[in-house]
């Protein structure tokens, strides 16, 4: 709408502001309205999914109920007890009667049971004790009868280690002269393999001459027959 003509200035610039004001209040509206207009559509929905979920609610996860732990054995307090080792059976000494040629084999006897059971004496003097058990007749037996006479006498037993059973035992129970015993056997006409089998004949002779110390190979050839 137009103004007329002779209008005051002051009056026209008074309407252009109002009308000015009024066109940004209209413009305000319409963008309250949009907005409004945009939140009610927003809750609708909302309460859309709010009406399905009250419809349809979900299936809950139920937790799973930890099965009950399983009770532990009692302890014993009690000492579990050592475990047994199993030794193998051990034969003991031959009896000894005091001969000579039998004695490398008695003393030998008794120095490897002792080392396998040494656990089974208590001290040395035992295992002197222990041999002696096993003299028994001829010169032997008057030996070791003579040990204690001299342990009944003196109320101190005579041979106070195995060392010295050992010398003692050599003094008395061993070949006087070995080597020249092993050489006269070996000259002697009737040392020969006879009946023996070839094993048993070749033992033999190894162990003779090696109590002598023959090395030589022909010495060896020789007598061996």
């Amino acid at each position: 709408m137009s103004l007329p003509l002779d209008t005051p200035q002051g009056i026209a610039d008074a309407l252009g502001y109002l009308r000015h004001h009024l066109q940004e209040l209209t413009e305000r509206q319409h963008v309250s309205e949009s907005n409004i207009n945009f939140t009610l559509i927003a809750l609708t929905t909302q309460l859309q999914q709010l009406t399905q979920l009250v419809a349809n609610p979900p299936l809950l996860a139920v937790p799973k109920t930890p099965l009950p732990p399983v009770p532990s054995p009692p302890v014993s307090l009690s000492p579990t007890p050592p475990v047994q080792q199993i030794c193998p059976k051990l034969s003991c000494p031959p009896d000894f009667n005091g001969e000579r040629h039998n004695g490398h084999v008695f003393l030998n006897s008794c120095s490897l049971y002792i080392c396998l059971a040494l656990e089974q004496f208590h001290d040395e003097q035992e295992r002197i004790l222990w041999a002696l058990t096993f003299f028994k007749g001829g010169c032997a037996a008057k030996w070791s009868e003579n040990v204690f006479h001299q342990k009944a006498d003196t109320d101190i037993f005579p041979i106070q280690t195995w060392g010295d059973f050992e010398q003692q035992f050599q003094l008395h129970f061993f070949p006087e002269n070995v080597e020249a015993d092993v050489i006269n056997t070996l000259k002697g006409a009737s040392y020969h393999q006879g009946n023996q089998t070839v094993d048993d004949y070749l033992d033999s002779f190894q162990a003779l001459v090696s109590n002598v110390g023959y090395m030589d190979p022909w010495t060896l050839v020789v007598k061996f027959r």
